[in-house]
């Protein structure tokens, strides 16, 4: 802009101090102070940065789409022509006095103003997020639509700025990409504040940066790591190598979990009790598990009887399974569990996951790790800043975030270890990372399955449920905070 406030008769080294330059062009363009001050109101007052720079190539008599597309583009590349060529000139306030747009015109600008403001609030402020699956019954239900907010831990910038507005990774009815790779930019986060425990958390899924681009069986469900383990690497790109696709963090699948762990702490459960750095964590009262209800002989039950029982059935989820002597497996919250009344004769026990060769850091029986979902750990999460040993077991359990999240070459090289070329039996991490679980502990495919969740991947925090709906809206449900 030097060259543009030259020719509005300004002086060139204005141009070149922040804030003071829009000050000027304020002044020069006789619009109201305020809009200047509107500047410092965050992340919108980006929006009226722009609009002043637009205002200010309309005082060049340059009032064309494409003009203000340039402008707020390429920049770069636009405001030097117009500060340099011969062909440009500073026409002043008259001209934009005089200049009167289309109809067409203002349906346009319309448009245009409010895809840029939209793609602004969605990026930096809130997004609206769908609750697709059971894993944080009933804290959160299927079909609950939320705010996230992007301001809770701070803006996260796209790592791949040049995108489809308002949708994600795909655009719909193509099934192509909706965003290039070719700028991409590294992990940037604004007025950064932490994750804290307990949070209802958005994130990218950390394990969908390689994927079997089929979401009818793989995509998040079945990752391809998942797959890679079951059938092995040759095996998957044999049958599947033509769907397999990257993605950048930014567009990998939303999804929402509570924070149970930070980084640096311990955590550990204990028949189906979860642990944080050796204290046992209090259950939340809409937390969902699995209980085994033995009835006496000869007693029906179907659901209006076990509501009668203080158990609450939503048919859709199947929570209710018949088992032998006259057992049935429920799906309770922990605030049904304390108020049951059971009859005489009536019992509920815990219902224990057993071993899964499935569960991470995937440890097989052989090595003496023989964890399961409702036996877990203990696990110390990764923590910005601190070393830790490299040996056999850090490895499997934190290999993935030295080499993938964190960026380094590592190599093992006849049992020395080898960090981006320089041998070491230390490592720092750069990033905090976070340990999410559903609160629907049996159902939900969590931080047990897959690991940790770095904090460049950390979307926003959960906040509220304007809107709700299974056979018709909930209407108990709108407008609730998220707890």
């Amino acid at each position: 802009m030097y060259g543009m406030f030259k020719k509005a008769g300004m002086e060139g080294w204005k141009a070149l101090v922040p804030f003071y330059n829009t000050w000027c062009m304020v002044q020069k363009m006789e619009l109201k102070k305020y809009w200047f001050f509107f500047q410092f109101i965050p992340i919108a007052g980006q929006f009226i940065t722009i609009w002043i720079c637009i205002k200010f190539v309309e005082h060049f008599g340059r009032f064309g789409f494409w003009h203000h597309g340039a402008a707020v583009f390429f920049p770069f590349l636009y405001f030097p022509y117009l500060g340099y060529s011969a062909n440009e000139r500073y026409a002043g306030v008259a001209v934009v006095k005089n200049y009167k747009k289309s109809a067409a015109r203002e349906w346009i600008d319309a448009a245009a103003f409010a895809i840029v403001a939209a793609t602004i609030i969605r990026t930096f402020v809130f997004e609206a997020y769908t609750i697709p699956t059971p894993s944080e019954e009933k804290t959160l239900l299927v079909n609950d639509f939320l705010f996230v907010s992007k301001t809770a831990y701070g803006p996260r910038i796209p790592n791949t700025p040049i995108a489809m507005p308002f949708v994600h990774h795909t655009i719909p009815g193509l099934n192509v990409k909706s965003y290039v790779e070719w700028i991409y930019i590294p992990y940037t986060r604004w007025f950064a504040s932490p994750v804290k425990r307990n949070d209802a958390v958005v994130f990218n899924f950390p394990v969908n940066d390689t994927l079997i681009n089929n979401e009818a069986d793989f995509g998040s469900k079945v990752t391809y790591y998942e797959a890679v383990r079951q059938l092995g690497r040759d095996r998957v790109w044999q049958d599947y190598g033509d769907i397999i696709i990257t993605r950048p963090v930014d567009k990998r699948e939303n999804f929402i979990k509570r924070c149970v762990g930070i980084g640096g702490d311990t955590i550990q459960i204990i028949n189906g009790k979860l642990h944080v750095n050796g204290k046992p964590e209090d259950y939340f009262p809409h937390s969902e598990r699995y209980y085994l209800l033995q009835v006496p002989p000869g007693e029906y039950i179907d659901k209006d009887r076990l509501h009668d029982l203080g158990i609450d059935i939503r048919e859709s989820q199947g929570d209710l399974k018949f088992g032998d002597k006259n057992q049935y497996q429920v799906n309770i919250t922990n605030e049904e569990r304390a108020k049951l009344n059971l009859p005489k004769g009536f019992t509920i026990t815990d219902v224990i996951m057993e071993h899964h060769d499935d569960l991470f850091p995937y440890y097989s029986d052989s090595a003496g790790k023989a964890w399961s979902g409702d036996n877990y750990g203990p696990l110390w999460i990764p923590k910005k800043n601190v070393s830790i040993k490299l040996t056999p077991d850090n490895l499997i359990r934190y290999q993935r975030c030295i080499e993938v999240y964190e960026g380094n070459k590592f190599e093992n090289r006849s049992g020395k270890y080898f960090i981006n070329g320089k041998e070491t039996d230390n490592y720092t991490f750069k990033m905090d990372y976070f340990w999410l679980m559903g609160d629907n502990r049996h159902n939900s495919l969590d931080s047990r399955y897959w690991g940790f969740v770095p904090e460049d991947h950390v979307v926003g925090k959960a906040s509220l449920i304007w809107f709700s709906w299974e056979n018709g809206p909930r209407w108990k449900r709108m407008f609730r905070w998220i707890k």
